[in-house]
């Protein structure tokens, strides 16, 4: 997994049926204090993450593994988790306000 903070959204009508009714996020990935430092790809929502929100994203096949997505589906990031925190050796470096 990695971390990243939703940066907006994504709206696709025409699109793989198997994707039908999947929320796309825009996000970034972020390093360990929440600062963007990665380049922006799109994920599916699977906890109804918005957007300024910090969150957990599996990539490559274990985006496919959830309860939100299937192995059929061309999926290969999905937003997993929200964070509510991260502490850093003993030093907390987020806290969602």
């Amino acid at each position: 997994m990695l971390i990243a903070r939703v940066i907006g959204s994504a709206v696709s009508t025409a699109k793989d049926e198997r994707l039908t009714g999947k929320k796309l996020l825009l996000v970034r990935e972020a390093d360990e204090s929440g600062a963007e430092t990665g380049p922006v790809f799109v994920a599916v929502d699977g906890v109804g993450a918005g957007t300024g929100e910090l969150v957990l994203v599996a990539r490559g096949s274990a985006a496919r593994h959830s309860s939100s997505t299937s192995a059929e589906q061309p999926v290969d990031a999905l937003v997993m988790g929200i964070l509510d925190s991260m502490d850093v050796d003993g030093t907390v470096t987020f806290r969602k306000s």
